[in-house]
Formats: C-alpha cells, structure tokens, sequence
C-alpha cells in the first residue's frame, strides 16, 4: 500500500514514458505533434546520459543518416561516424528543440495498477497515468557470474557497463570475459599498451569493413534494409531467426576477429570458474591477470514493473510492443522488438511511430 507521502506528491498524466533516450524521445515526438500530454522520466542527470556514461573511445557503428530522430538532422557530415558524445548532445538538443518534457534524475522504482490505469512510483513521487510506455533497452542490469564473487580481491574487476579507459585498470594484463562488440572494441583499445586476452565464443562478424565509401554509401543501406525490412515478425525467416538473437546477440560489426590477432590480444578458452582466485579456463589452466572485464551482457532489469506481463529470463510479453494482456502499457526500444533493427536508433524510431498510433487510436 502506498505511503501517505507517496499519495500527497501525486500527478495525473495521459501518458507517462519511463526512459529519455532515443525511444523515449521519439516517442514523446509523437505525441507532442499529436497535442497529446506525457512526461517523460529518466533516470539519469542529463538527456543522453545512457551515451556519455559509456567508454571513452566508442563511436556509433551507423553512419550519422541513419541516426537522427523525426523533424531533426542530426547536424554535419552524414555519411561520418558519430561519437557516443556527439550522441547525446544531439539527443539533449533536440529535446530542447521539440520542447519535450523530461523530468531527469527520476528513477522509477514500481509500476502498478491502480484500478483505472497505472501507478509509476519514483521515490516519494507517483505519477498516474492511462498510458505507460517502458522506451528502455533489453540491457539494463549487468550480467556477471556468481564465481566472479571469488576472484582474488587484488585482481581488479570491472563490467563493460563500467569501463570508459585504459586508466581504471592496475598495471599489467587484462581478461576480457565476452567476445561481442563491446569485448572485441575495449580489447582492441588496451591491447595497444598490455597484455589482453579474450574469452568468449565467436559471434560472427560482418563481412565487410564498414568506414570504407562502398559501406557507408552502398552495402550498410543494404544491411539495414533487410534487417529493417526483411528480418521481421511478420516474415518466416525472421520469425525463425528472432529467438536466436534475442539470446544471442549480433554479429561484431566494426573489429572483425583478425584485427584482435594482429593487434596481440590471446584467444583463451571460455572461463568456467574460478581456482585458487584465478579465472579458470576450459581447458583446466588458470590465468593470472591483474585485470578482468566481464563483457558478458545484461539481464532486462525490469524487476520494477509490477505487473504479470514478464516472461521467462524477465522478457515483456508483447506483440511489436503492444502488451495485450495490460491495454495501455508498450514498450519501445527492446532487441528484435519488431525487426532486426529495432534497438537501433533507425529501428526505434519506426517502433516508436507504431506505439504512438496505437496510443492515439485507443
């Protein structure tokens, strides 16, 4: 039962978005065209925080065309690779553009229902509203193995989530648990200056190098659109292909598994457990690095959604974002939400477009 203090710093809105990213945004768009009222809650200190808060060196795999949001470009050379920072300067800036109402540093702690809609709780504010709209990635809650627990407290651990430079870490070499695209870029980053070894199963990798002309002008265009439009719910194959990704995650786009070898960095076993505080590899030799990195994904975090719409590994039960079985509640911005591209920010923008139809017809 809320508290008396929850119930005294209440507000009604029509639609309340938990999330300022790019799906929160493009969703608030939208609805802003529409002359509809929302407001949007996020969880961090500035818009595009989720951007600046990841390592130091990442630049977007996707040229700057297919990155900016409705009604607004992102500005300079298009066919460049932006960096995360110039990201979210961009998301802030348009924020400001559209005037999109976002209340920062709000961590929502509870969805509910309330009998007439839905209860968004955030410290000792609630917020009531018909329509919510979760506008969050799958990839909220750090991933890493309950042995990490009994790694020798001198070794220093860090997720990827937590990585932003070489600095962080003490003298000497490093294991990166992980071999998708954040292992495989932060690999190549501290393999210029110490011993790096990585451990994780091959992923696949795009076959091409996306800088050069013929991919940012010809073969991404080809990429996105069948991922955009031939890797979808509604086709055989991406129905067939969907659970697959939804476990697995994509292919490396920018490093390919070449590039790690020529750089230095040690392909070891996968890491098992830990013997004597040392990582243990699958062949039954322990490593002794001064370092590890636990590039080993994220759980969706969404512990706080008190509502039986949650399925096994903590998935929303959705159809393109529609919950069917709570009318009014959607999500934007999950992995293969509707296609290949859907946590992208070419994708999210499409789903965000569908979710606030949907909001408009009910």
């Amino acid at each position: 039962m809320e508290s008396d203090k929850n119930l005294k710093n209440t507000q009604d809105v029509e639609t309340i978005i938990i999330g300022g990213g790019q799906a929160g945004l493009s969703v608030g768009y939208g609805l802003a065209k529409a002359g509809r009222s929302f407001l949007i809650l996020d969880a961090n200190k500035r818009i595009g925080d989720a951007w600046r808060n990841r390592w130091d060196s990442l630049k977007l795999f996707t040229p700057a065309y297919l990155n900016s949001l409705d009604g607004m470009p992102i500005p300079g050379k298009q066919h460049t690779f932006i960096s995360k920072d110039e990201m979210a300067d961009y998301l802030e800036r348009y924020a400001e553009k559209f005037k999109l109402p976002v209340k920062t540093k709000t961590r929502v702690d509870r969805l509910y229902e309330n009998g007439q809609g839905f209860n968004v709780t955030a410290g000792n504010e609630t917020f009531k509203a018909k329509n919510v709209v979760v506008a969050m990635s799958n990839y909220q809650k750090p991933k890493v193995p309950e042995f990490a627990k009994r790694i020798n407290p001198n070794i220093t651990q860090l997720h990827s989530k937590d990585y932003r430079n070489p600095s962080q870490l003490k003298d000497g070499s490093v294991l990166i648990v992980g071999a998708g695209n954040s292992g495989a870029d932060i690999a190549l980053e501290l393999a210029k200056e110490r011993q790096t070894y990585i451990s994780g199963r091959d992923v696949g990798h795009v076959p091409f190098r996306i800088e050069t002309l013929i991919a940012r002008y010809l073969l991404i265009r080809l990429v996105r659109f069948v991922g955009h439009h031939i890797l979808t719910i509604r086709t055989s194959i991406g129905r067939k292909m969907r659970p697959k990704v939804l476990i697995t995650g994509g292919p490396l786009v920018r490093v390919k598994p070449y590039d790690l070898t020529a750089a230095g960095v040690e392909r070891v076993p996968r890491v098992i457990g830990i013997k004597n505080g040392l990582p243990l590899l699958d062949d039954n030799r322990t490593l002794e690095v001064q370092n590890i990195i636990w590039s080993t994904g994220f759980t969706p975090g969404f512990s706080w959604i008190d509502l039986p719409v949650l399925e096994e590994r903590q998935e929303p039960d959705h159809v393109r974002g529609v919950v069917i079985k709570k009318p009014g509640l959607f999500f934007v911005g999950l992995n293969f939400l509707y296609s290949m591209t859907s946590d992208t920010i070419t994708g999210t923008r499409r789903d965000a477009r569908h979710i606030v139809r949907q909001i408009l017809s009910s």
